[in-house]
């Protein structure tokens, strides 16, 4: 599929959630016992936004904050990260997410976010959308978890509607449990969602939610069924599994040190938009992507973390 170049004017779009990530001064250490904490831009879209201006694209992110000063603090980073923030708006009233985390290397991260029952990027509305900006950008990316509630879920089918399934349109399956109201809620869906895109990635959990599978082939198989012209199914410790009608590709992790395990799916996600913006082959915009997630892993933090194309690129070769 031909893609045009990100502008400032015609930026990549993603929508989804925002907030501040806080993680502790101290690893091996429970939340209770920790002495101080460090603070960075975090939510999922958030980091997938700052993995993409970090590979050199124009990107604006479609989101809401609490109207508070951890809110100016979001939409300040942004900026810093070259993301255009002119359609992040606080929600008079509220308070902006926060996601503390413990660090357990090399495989729990355990995280607690103050969020429930609802968080300001619920409640983004169509209004708030550019639904012009998103017929036209290059690629739109947006997260299952955007429908979870009201009015963001209408906001993101407006948006699709808009996008026509028109070039890249990704759905990062993105099942959080403690968003939704119950399983059976997000499993009516998050289907229903499959119906407006063309991408979708997701880990084994995410998949069994959006089509019913677990099996990677057969979950890769059931998102083709459903109108994807690419699956992309990620494997835990068996690696990334990326199928399209007429391609199959599996990549195994690249063995690293890990330091904090969260971020790197945003980081693939990152990765994964460069490669399909520059118009890769796939079984290239799957190893760099793998690599871009491993990187991540080894660093302290997730959206300071995000790694620059030279480095993901320097990852790759070390491996080749």
């Amino acid at each position: 599929m031909g893609i045009s170049a990100p502008t400032a004017e015609n930026p990549i779009v993603v929508i989804g959630r925002i907030g501040v990530d806080l993680y502790p001064t101290e690893v091996n250490t429970a939340l209770k016992d920790v002495s101080g904490f460090t603070k960075t831009i975090g939510g999922s879209a958030a980091n997938v936004s700052v993995a993409i201006a970090r590979h050199g694209h124009e990107v604006a992110l479609v989101s809401r904050t609490g109207a508070d000063q951890f809110g100016q603090f979001l939409v300040e980073q942004l900026e810093r990260y070259r993301i255009q923030n002119r359609f992040v708006i606080p929600v008079a009233g509220m308070q902006s997410v926060l996601t503390f985390c413990e660090m357990f290397p090399p495989d729990h991260f355990p995280f607690y976010t103050y969020r429930n029952p609802t968080a300001p990027d619920m409640f983004v509305r169509i209004d708030d959308v550019p639904l012009d900006l998103v017929a036209t950008t290059p690629l739109f990316w947006a997260t299952a978890t955007g429908l979870a509630r009201q009015p963001s879920r209408d906001a993101h089918y407006a948006a699709w509607k808009a996008r026509n399934r028109q070039g890249p349109t990704v759905l990062d399956l993105d099942y959080r449990p403690s968003f939704w109201d119950s399983a059976e809620e997000a499993a009516r869906e998050i289907p229903r969602a499959l119906e407006h895109v063309n991408i979708a990635v997701g880990n084994l959990d995410e998949c069994e939610i959006a089509v019913g599978e677990r099996d990677p082939q057969r979950a890769a198989d059931a998102l083709l069924d459903r109108g994807m012209d690419l699956a992309v199914v990620k494997m835990g410790p068996l690696g990334v599994l990326a199928k399209t009608r007429t391609e199959t590709l599996e990549v195994r992790p690249i063995p690293v040190d890990v330091v904090n395990g969260l971020g790197a799916g945003d980081a693939f996600g990152g990765a994964l938009v460069h490669g399909l913006v520059e118009g890769w082959p796939l079984a290239r915009t799957l190893a760099f992507a793998n690599a871009a997630g491993a990187i991540v892993a080894t660093r302290f933090e997730c959206s300071a973390a995000m790694p620059t194309t030279a480095e993901v690129l320097e990852m790759v070769h070390s491996v080749a």
